[in-house]
């Protein structure tokens, strides 16, 4: 299964990891902006909104996506963690992830692709997802057809997009709730980032994710 990198990735992303568990990362294409490259999207106190980060932008679009160096000029890492914490400050198991994964956002990766894969293999340790992450060695374009087997198995990279609504927790069977601090005041929101479910379900997660509840 292919999947391309992802910044703090949505539910949908560590389900497909825990049904297919041999993966593959692209890290041979180049960087496409409005992504979930270097975007996520959490549940605030005023709602679902967006968080990210800026990149270095010298032949960005000329680079394969290894290479693209994240640009710490801004305190964004700062502003990043007080949002975080602000949100999920008050859920069930915040307290018990947030210096570790903090302290990832304040090593200040030298690339997009690093930070990015820190954060996730940091998220599969804390969900207990158990899978085979492999990185490409080649690019291969996606086939027109979405989700076709190709080199790397199934390919959702074009799939899961911020701008593109999909069935995948559908089709998973996962279209279900879990517990949300805010959902009192705006309801439950399905497919946030991983952070979301985590802080809400923590050691719980694995089963969300595996449709055993």
């Amino acid at each position: 299964m292919l999947l391309s990198i992802a910044y703090f990735p949505p539910i949908s992303y560590f389900a497909l990891i825990a049904k297919y568990r041999d993966v593959c990362i692209e890290a041979c294409e180049n960087y496409q902006k409005q992504s979930w490259r270097n975007r996520c999207r959490y549940y605030a106190a005023d709602g679902p909104q967006y968080l990210n980060f800026p990149i270095v932008h010298e032949g960005t679009h000329e680079l394969p996506i290894s290479r693209i160096k994240v640009d710490y000029s801004t305190p964004w890492v700062l502003k990043t963690k007080r949002a975080i914490a602000s949100a999920y400050d008050s859920s069930a198991c915040f307290e018990y992830y947030k210096d570790e994964l903090f302290s990832i956002l304040d090593s200040h990766p030298e690339t997009l692709f690093d930070l990015d894969m820190q954060i996730i293999k940091f998220f599969l340790r804390k969900t207990g997802i158990e899978a085979n992450i492999r990185l490409t060695e080649e690019y291969v374009a996606p086939d027109p057809v979405e989700g076709a087997e190709g080199r790397y198995g199934r390919d959702y990279r074009e799939i899961l997009h911020p701008k593109r609504p999909d069935t995948v927790l559908k089709d998973l069977g996962l279209e279900k709730p879990y517990f949300q601090v805010f959902a009192r005041k705006y309801g439950f929101i399905p497919n946030l980032s991983i952070m979301d479910l985590l802080f809400n379900e923590g050691p719980d997660s694995i089963m969300y994710l595996m449709s055993l509840r």
